[in-house]
């Protein structure tokens, strides 16, 4: 199984959910199904429709106003139509995600929407090769995504370089409550859908302090199963810290 492979699944299921998300031949939605903690507030129903999250990175922090916010593996936008909201006018929230499909789709539904969410703006590309530039985020968040990343430490690394000094990683992601079984591992449903690709929580923590993250914090918001395995996973929260040298913490 190859890096190609695993990426080449991925967009596949994505692309898919990006062109048919809210028509009658949908189907399943997505990664982990709908989040557990919902943030309310208002948020394009065209964004909603091709979300795939497990979780709510936003309900981790609150953007200030005038920051600017970076999520990974955008999709739809949903997260960063709510978090437009957040840091007003004078903030601006990006949103990166490799499928091409979504991307447009975020675009046509910014669009739809005139000036109210001007200070939104999608691109594509991958993960592990951000086209965002050195420390210049406050807040990094993600949902459901980077289990799906065949490379984590790169991912890990390229999140830390675009962190400011004392800035957030804020991430809900799959989190396995064991080793599982190679098969499951080599299984391209499984990688798509979410779980092969998914660490450990020692292995996250490691993966992220590698990196040159600190305060690492995983919580575990659900707990399920899936597929024809027989292995339990966590929806969970992760957050972590760009260490600082003398500027204020990022809340």
């Amino acid at each position: 199984m190859s890096e190609m492979e695993i990426r080449r699944a991925v967009k596949e299921r994505y692309s898919k959910i990006a062109v048919t998300a809210g028509s009658p031949d949908c189907g399943e939605a997505g990664c982990c199904g709908s989040h557990p903690i919902s943030l309310g507030g208002s948020v394009p129903a065209e964004a909603l429709a091709a979300d795939a999250g497990c979780g709510s990175p936003l309900a981790m922090v609150a953007p200030r106003e005038g920051s600017v916010v970076l999520d990974l593996g955008s999709g739809g936008g949903v997260d960063v139509f709510r978090a437009s909201a957040m840091v007003g006018p004078d903030g601006r929230v990006l949103g990166v995600d490799a499928t091409p499909e979504m991307v447009w789709r975020a675009r046509e539904t910014r669009a739809r929407y005139g000036d109210r969410y001007a200070n939104a703006e999608f691109r594509l590309g991958e993960i592990e090769h951000l086209p965002i530039g050195s420390e210049s985020v406050d807040y990094v968040i993600s949902n459901c995504v980077l289990n799906l990343v065949p490379d984590k430490l790169a991912a890990f690394r390229e999140a830390f370089r675009v962190l400011k000094e004392g800035g957030t990683f804020a991430v809900a992601d799959v989190t396995l409550h064991d080793v599982i079984p190679d098969a499951a591992r080599r299984d391209m449903d499984s990688w798509s859908a979410c779980i092969a690709g998914a660490l450990l929580d020692v292995e996250y923590e490691e993966k992220l302090r590698a990196a040159g993250f600190e305060d690492v914090e995983i919580e575990h918001v659900s707990d399920s199963n899936i597929g024809e395995y027989p292995f339990r996973y966590h929806s969970s929260h992760i957050r972590a810290r760009k260490p600082s040298s003398g500027h204020p913490r990022a809340r």
